[in-house]
């Protein structure tokens, strides 16, 4: 019998739609929903961090930890150097054993409880940097997990870090180094607004609570030996000594390489220089500046002071904050006035390699910065302070949140510092400069 056209229309259109449920019935995956079955949504993307980087950056620090690491003061410490790995993979990096010199770079140290600076330091400093972490057996293995989320998904720590895992001599790493969690969404071109780095930084904020300060379980916070294992991993001509808590001023790194590449005019010995960047405390609910000229209108309000304002004014006077703040914005770094030291000056500075190492004998309070800041002053150096460059320490410095053996460990310090100015004399017999 002859269809017509109208009978072979509706005979194609029943073809179609019962190909169409035998292709729905054979897809994967469908699960039925109140008697019918519905398409599932898109699947998320492979999770960020839980595919080869991941595990890459996994098996970096476990070969770094299997290396058994370099022993340190006396044995007391051990020292692995570039265990993520990141300055090999550069290639065009920095790191030891490269055989390369960089123009400038940042030392920094950080325990895993300030682990959460690093980001923050990264996008503001935008060069190289040298992070010497220590970790204490109880808390090793959530500081590598806590490196692992900060490597893979905080841009500013994958291309510009290289870390320097520091641990008492006793401490055991683990047989494998567990895998940081993984982390979904986001997207990794975010900068400093960065989805996935701000997850990331979820668990490593969760370690702030640790300890207080330098309060650490059974051991002691090697400060002298982290700031000597930082600068030597970094081979910089130019080395900024900063404390992970503290920002520099917007587009420091550049400005100072413009700085240091005129320095033969910029101070009549460049060789014996030091360049001191004024340092700074911000009262904690206010946003960090980045120019002078927001710190200057922060200033004259209060809301910014110099840094350790309460806790050891003497410790930054001769910096000469009224003077330093007087003076204007300007286009480019220059030298604004030269000091020689004074007791008890700690000024954080950019130095050349050639400054001496700072005294690994002072560890946990007081004392650390200012026996070197001593010694470059015997040693000759000169301190020429910034016109327009400068350091911000987030929150006011007060009495009450320090640990409750800060005063104890300040005294044991001070009688070290009595013994190392002493040596000082032995150490640089033709100086007439004593501290």
């Amino acid at each position: 019998m002859r269809c017509s056209p109208f009978r072979a229309a509706v005979c194609g259109l029943l073809l179609v739609a019962g190909l169409q449920l035998l292709y729905l019935g054979l897809l994967p995956g469908l699960q039925p929903v109140g008697g019918r079955r519905e398409r599932p949504g898109p699947r998320p993307g492979p999770e960020p961090g839980a595919g080869v980087e991941a595990e890459a950056a996994r098996l970096a620090l476990q070969l770094g930890l299997r290396s058994g690491g370099q022993p340190e003061a006396g044995g007391r410490y051990r020292l692995y150097p570039d265990v993520t790995g990141q300055a090999g993979r550069r290639g065009r990096g920095f790191g030891p054993g490269l055989g390369l010199t960089i123009s400038l770079g940042l030392a920094t140290h950080s325990s895993p409880n300030n682990l959460h600076h690093l980001p923050g330091l990264t996008r503001r400093w935008q060069g190289p940097i040298s992070l010497a972490l220590f970790a204490t057996q109880s808390d090793l293995s959530e500081a590598l997990q806590a490196l692992q989320l900060l490597v893979l998904h905080c841009p500013g720590v994958r291309e510009l870090v290289t870390v320097t895992l520091v641990t008492p001599a006793t401490v055991r790493p683990p047989p494998d180094v567990p895998r940081a969690p993984a982390l979904q969404g986001g997207d990794e071109r975010g900068g400093e607004r960065d989805p996935l780095c701000h997850r990331a930084l979820e668990p490593v904020y969760r370690l702030r609570g640790r300890y207080a300060n330098y309060a650490l379980a059974n051991a002691s916070y090697p400060g002298n030996l982290l700031r000597n294992a930082a600068r030597r991993a970094l081979p910089a001509r130019h080395v900024a000594v900063v404390d992970v808590d503290m920002l520099p001023s917007g587009g420091l790194y550049r400005r100072l390489l413009r700085l240091l590449d005129l320095r033969p005019t910029a101070v009549a010995d460049a060789a014996a220089t030091v360049y001191v960047l004024p340092a700074f405390e911000i009262r904690r609910s206010r946003r960090l500046p980045s120019s002078k000229a927001e710190l200057q209108r922060l200033y004259q309000v209060g809301e910014v002071r110099p840094f350790y304002g309460e806790l050891c004014p003497r410790c930054q006077a001769p910096t000469n904050y009224s003077r330093w703040i007087n003076l204007g914005p300007a286009p480019d770094l220059r030298v604004a006035y030269t000091l020689s030291w004074t007791d008890p000056w700690e000024p954080f500075y950019v130095g050349p390699s050639t400054v001496p190492p700072y005294d690994e004998r002072f560890e946990q309070y007081g004392f650390n910065r200012i026996s070197q800041a001593c010694e470059l002053h015997v040693a000759g150096f000169s301190f020429a302070v910034l016109d327009d460059a400068f350091l911000v320490h987030k929150g006011f410095k007060v009495p009450g949140e320090f640990h409750a053996q800060k005063d104890e460990e300040n005294r044991s310090n001070r009688a070290l510092f009595r013994q190392f100015k002493q040596e000082l004399k032995l150490k640089y017999p033709e100086s007439p400069r004593r501290c």
